[in-house]
């Protein structure tokens, strides 16, 4: 750590963060990107390094490991010029420029914009089993993973729109898909809801809750033990893979109090940018999408984020 004063930080390195860094080292700002080292559940690689096949990201048309595709996107960042740092960000300041970014060492490192790129965590049930069996049948994006049980059959847990989503979109690969939810009927909207109770291939089961996930000794999601609330009935249901659908929580502890949110806690950019309510700091990937939440729209705002910055940097250097 020294005084000196970047052009750019880029905090986390998942899709967005490392397309941001690639475009600021071509842009010659000479980024640096504090990558992560999981301590605040911010993994260097971001939510791809725990997705095993990735199917739908261009490019790659026999797949690639998630891993392997983040190394690459690394890779590039690295070649093209930029420094990282294995270390998570602890405190940020962003009340004046240049901005104060604090890691585990005493000094802040300096800089001119900052480019937050921090993602979102999903949220999954707590159980131990299902945590041994995340990207071996449990899941938390069916766009991602839901090729992967083409023909076979699913469950989905949850009740909101996103859940019914999820479960619509499942119904369309799978042989069939049980949607498990907790109360006796759903939050989500009523043309969600008829749109999901007209398709044949999904059933529903109401006030349920998943008890165990199936069977981490084989390593791989072989069924559910599910519980009926009302009766206290425990049953197993056979199914090959678990997706859960009760929502994500933004990586945003960081910037509250000193960027604007939204409700949801997601970053608030301004339509059709990555600009954030503090001038010079840009948020991009899933730190600021809640719509969305794919590896390539990530990247594509990485994209936006650097060249706002760059155009920033072009406008108040004296």
């Amino acid at each position: 750590m020294s005084s000196q004063i970047h052009n750019t930080i880029i905090v986390g390195s998942g899709p967005a963060g490392l397309t941001a860094a690639i475009y600021a080292a071509r842009a010659n700002l000479q980024p640096l990107c504090i990558e992560g080292f999981s301590a605040g559940g911010l993994i260097p690689g971001g939510q791809l390094m725990f997705t095993t096949d990735v199917e739908n990201f261009p490019g790659f048309p026999e797949k690639i490991q998630g891993s392997e595709l983040m190394q690459r996107f690394r890779d590039q960042a690295e070649k093209q010029g930029t420094t990282f740092i294995t270390a998570d960000v602890t405190k940020l300041d962003l009340s004046e420029r240049p901005f104060k970014v604090w890691t585990d060492e005493e000094q802040p490192y300096l800089a001119k914009t900052l480019i937050l790129a921090t993602g979102a965590s999903a949220n999954y049930l707590g159980l131990d089993s299902e945590q041994k069996l995340k990207n071996r049948g449990v899941s938390a994006c069916a766009v991602c993973d839901g090729a992967l049980y083409r023909n076979k059959d699913v469950a989905v847990v949850g009740g909101g729109d996103t859940a019914l989503e999820e479960a619509t979109y499942l119904a369309g690969l799978c042989k069939s898909v049980t949607l498990i939810h907790r109360r006796d009927e759903f939050r989500a909207s009523q043309a969600m809801q008829k749109r999901l109770l007209d398709n044949p291939k999904v059933r529903v089961l109401y006030s349920h809750v998943v008890v165990d996930v199936l069977d981490p000794a084989k390593g791989e999601v072989t069924g559910l033990k599910v519980k009926n609330l009302k009766t206290g009935e425990v049953s197993t249901l056979d199914v090959s893979a678990m997706f859960a659908a009760i929502g994500h929580t933004p990586n945003t502890g960081l910037v509250q109090g000193q960027l604007e949110l939204h409700e949801n806690k997601y970053v608030k950019t301004k339509p059709g940018t990555t600009q954030t309510s503090v001038p010079g700091v840009f948020a991009a990937g899933d730190v600021q999408d809640f719509v969305f939440r794919q590896a390539v729209t990530a990247a594509g705002t990485g994209c936006m984020a650097a060249l706002e910055a760059e155009r920033f940097l072009a406008a108040h250097e004296s």
